[in-house]
């Protein structure tokens, strides 16, 4: 939708990797690569379902959860995906890391309110006649569990729980380490963002402006067809546009670009910073780039930096469109739906 100023990485593949569908000639090598080239918790546990089902010989149904005791549903198999995000109580939290075998029996009722139980009833998956109950545990840390649900008639051999147990034990540490990635990349955000607050607290009039921004860029260039992974890049260019401030107005891009000069995997978001003030009409700084020449993520962050100052003023942003701002985008700022009170992009 939008030309940038650079060539585009080519894809990384990640859609076109697949689990393969024929366990039995399957290499569990090939079988985890294949998890691993969906590199996402949700994709990881998807395919893992998907897999376990087959080895317990079709017909089965499932969900994945994440957390000990009151664990969140964060995928499923064969079931709506209307249960993704679930709070659910269930018996993995005592398990100890056994896999455990259910017959005819309401795992829930004991454990979790009303409205769980009626989310459950709803998508189906509230009283299986059989389930198998395999914990994710790595290094002796619980993560949460695999939950499959066998149709009535089901007879479920030694050998299929072992290899589904065998399977659950190989994928847990992909998991986990998702999962600390996860942790990880929103301690950076934290950090970066407790930084920026400590900048703006010198002017208070710019309390809270960095984040503002940076969560308008971020939708903003969802709407422009930015993957995840651009959006967050994009999301610390706009957090931290303003930084160099902390050495005084004059200049304060290119220093706040220099802050970035040694994190290869935000240089974008460096370009960003250092660009942002360039203008649509080529009459900007610092090099006096027009059009598309600007940078993608430096365009989407003009925009959004004006919006934030015109206090969503839509009228004043659009006074700028094809003069100081690139007028698709703010065309496609007009066109965003507004953001519930209390929430967050």
């Amino acid at each position: 939708m939008f030309r940038r100023s650079r060539p585009t990485q080519p894809p990384s593949g990640s859609e076109a990797a697949s689990v393969p569908s024929s366990p039995a000639s399957a290499d569990a090598t090939a079988l985890l690569a294949g998890l691993l080239a969906r590199p996402s918790t949700a994709n990881v546990l998807e395919g893992a379902l998907g897999h376990a089902a087959r080895l317990l010989g079709g017909g089965a149904k499932g969900y994945a959860v994440l957390g000990r005791g009151a664990a969140s549903i964060a995928a499923v198999h064969g079931y709506p995906r209307t249960l993704l995000g679930v709070t659910l109580d269930g018996p993995w939290a005592t398990a100890g890391g056994r896999p455990q075998l259910f017959q005819g029996r309401d795992l829930y009722a004991a454990a979790n309110p009303p409205e769980t139980l009626a989310r459950l009833e709803g998508a189906g998956a509230r009283q299986a006649p059989l389930s198998f109950v395999v914990p994710l545990t790595d290094h002796g840390r619980t993560l949460g569990a695999l939950v499959l649900d066998c149709p009535a008639g089901t007879s479920l051999s030694s050998a299929a729980q072992a290899a589904v147990t065998a399977w659950a034990g190989a994928v847990a540490p992909l998991v986990a380490v998702l999962e600390s990635r996860r942790e990880w990349r929103e301690t950076a955000r934290q950090i970066a963002s407790a930084v920026v607050e400590a900048v703006e607290s010198r002017e208070f009039d710019a309390l809270g402006h960095g984040r503002a921004v940076a969560d308008l860029a971020a939708r903003l260039g969802e709407a422009a067809g930015l993957s995840p992974r651009e959006r967050e890049e994009l999301w610390y260019a706009a957090l931290l546009h303003d930084l160099g401030k902390i050495h005084g107005e004059p200049g304060h891009a290119q220093v706040g670009a220099n802050f970035l000069h040694s994190v290869p995997h935000l240089s974008e978001a460096g370009r960003a910073i250092r660009h942002h003030h360039e203008r649509w009409d080529g009459s900007g700084e610092p090099d006096g780039l027009a059009g598309e020449a600007i940078p993608l993520y430096a365009r989407i962050l003009a925009v959004a930096n004006a919006a934030a100052h015109a206090g969503g003023n839509l009228a004043v942003v659009q006074v700028l469109s094809g003069t100081a701002l690139d007028p698709q985008l703010v065309e496609l700022l007009a066109e965003l739906p507004p953001v519930p009170a209390g929430a967050e992009a």
